[in-house]
């Protein structure tokens, strides 16, 4: 065996995931490998030049969930890394009128006021009961999640301290959070708020990437989850990294090239060497091998289990959850590039409502009625889009005066009754860009180039099984301590030196680091004791 290809720990997969553990393996002096299919690392989280001087964040497009630790911990700023926050959502309505919300709290309350007076006063009440929702539910996100089906004591320690944290809530916010874990944005919005604009705002963050509609059980579960990123000590706050999300991950790659993690591209791995129940490393489609007592899947459980491995060598149970385990991919992107920043004729030429999001879901039935085609199999004609002019936040992103817009698609189930998306992504680019120009009078015209992303482009290109943002369909049987399969949440797998740590781990998907950093974790335990 060549001393070349013998390492401390293998990595599959270049995604944020895959580089994060890569940097925290090799930053404890692990001589580590990760290879990466494509060209460039980034996975989802990818920044790509489409047009000459247009530069496009093809799938994921915000910052908000990437964990504090994994900035700290990797000293990412001494890579460059540099968010910019996004101070505003701007939601137009179909009346022609808008909500917009900025930093100004004040502001913000004379701006809900302005659309219903007793929703101003509800907002004060409705910010504290989430901030105490927030804050009682962090923890969990922050922590490796227990093993409830193991005899081990630092699981049974685990367990303690989480009975005792969930029996440490106030009555009201522990009912808060059950009711969000278990029921739907739309009812518990309705206990606060009147106003349609309002509601249809604050429910779009319960729907994203996810089939769920807002009147949904398991909107409310993908509600938190997204509210509990933050930017800069921020509670829900999100933000833009200078040059896309590709940015993002270029700095993590520098990161964990600087600890000296090596990073392969154009390198598929077939799959993992196992002998005799123990991982040994890894093959690659043009047979070259690598050799490791450690081999980390940084991709979906699908893969991590079903095709990386032969599915003989794993325990029913868990071939059996995998199976069963739901990705069902809904969320598309349709991407512009624009002559110049589109014009909502109530705000005439101002642009300052640009820097954020743009948030087409006017209200709940709105966001609804999106969701009724996509539950029956076709995409949305009318779609929920979460939009970003991200020219606006780094105008490095296009050339002068001209802009890149990012839409975030809903609903685009991956398998089409009585189609399929290679006959249907540009009539999908249509409806978004006619939605869009229901709401900005002449965008057809500023239209330089289009780009549409199906779910079925997502997959092929990333390996996202279904083309699921998060790994797996973000669900009450499908998270926590029951991601991926209940009794393999602890980021080991069945396979001696064989571990997971993609989206289909706790804490799941969005650009986190969390399985990243957990799996980096368990395997520096498990090799020192």
């Amino acid at each position: 065996m060549s001393e070349g290809n013998q390492y401390d720990a293998i990595v599959v997969g270049g995604g944020h995931n895959g580089l994060t553990a890569g940097a925290y393996l090799a930053k404890d002096g692990l001589r580590t490998l990760i290879l990466e299919q494509r060209h460039l690392v980034g996975g989802a989280a990818i920044t790509e030049e489409l047009r000459p001087g247009f530069q496009f964040t093809t799938f994921s497009y915000g910052l908000s969930l990437l964990r504090p630790e994994v900035i700290q911990e990797l000293e990412l700023v001494k890579f460059g890394f540099m968010p910019l926050e996004m101070p505003t959502t701007f939601c137009p309505m179909e009346n022609g009128d808008y909500l917009l919300m900025g930093p100004d709290h004040d502001a913000n309350l004379r701006e809900i006021a302005r659309h219903s007076p007793r929703d101003a006063d509800a907002t004060e009440r409705y910010d504290h009961d989430i901030s105490r929702v927030m804050q009682y539910v962090k923890p969990l996100f922050d922590r490796m999640p227990p093993n409830l089906f193991s005899g081990d004591p630092e699981d049974k320690a685990e367990i303690t301290w989480l009975l005792q944290h969930l029996g440490s809530g106030d009555k009201k916010v522990v009912h808060d959070t059950v009711r969000l874990l278990t029921g739907s944005i739309a009812d518990f919005l309705d206990d606060y708020f009147e106003s349609d604009v309002i509601k249809g705002h604050l429910a779009s963050s319960g729907i994203i990437g996810t089939k769920v509609g807002p009147m949904s059980q398991g909107s409310g579960l993908v509600y938190l989850l997204l509210a509990v990123g933050e930017h800069d000590g921020n509670i829900g706050s999100w933000s833009f990294h200078k040059g896309g999300n590709g940015g993002v991950t270029q700095v993590i790659g520098r990161a964990a090239e600087a600890y000296g993690a090596e990073i392969r591209l154009n390198s598929r791995v077939n799959h993992v060497l196992v002998d005799n129940g123990r991982a040994t490393g890894v093959v690659l489609d043009d047979g070259t091998e690598f050799h490791a007592p450690v081999v980390i899947s940084a991709l979906d459980p699908r893969h991590t289990f079903l095709e990386l491995v032969d599915s003989r060598e794993l325990p029913n149970d868990l071939v059996e959850a995998v199976e069963r385990y739901r990705f069902q991919g809904t969320a598309s992107k349709v991407n512009f590039a624009l002559d110049a920043a589109p014009r909502f004729p109530a705000l005439g030429d101002r642009t300052d409502q640009y820097r954020g999001f743009i948030n087409i879901g006017p209200s709940i039935e709105y966001l609804e009625r999106a969701f009724d085609q996509g539950k029956y199999g076709w995409y949305s004609d009318r779609p929920y889009l979460d939009c970003c002019i991200q020219s606006f936040l780094d105008p490095d992103m296009a050339p002068p005066g001209k802009h890149v817009m990012s839409c975030f698609t809903m609903y685009t189930p991956y398998e089409l009754k009585g189609s399929d998306w290679e006959t249907e992504r540009e009539n999908l680019g249509d409806a978004a860009q006619r939605t869009l120009a229901s709401f900005f009078p002449g965008f057809d015209d500023l239209v330089l180039q289009r780009e549409v992303v199906t779910p079925l482009d997502i997959e092929r290109i990333t390996g996202l099984s279904e083309g699921n943002i998060y790994g797996g369909e973000y669900l009450a049987p499908q998270t926590w301590i029951f991601r991926p399969a209940p009794g393999y949440t602890d980021y080991r797998t069945p396979i001696e030196g064989y571990y997971q740590g993609g989206s289909g781990t706790h804490p799941g998907g969005c650009v986190s680091g969390g399985p990243g950093r957990f799996v980096s974790q368990q395997v520096l335990k498990d090799r020192r004791t």
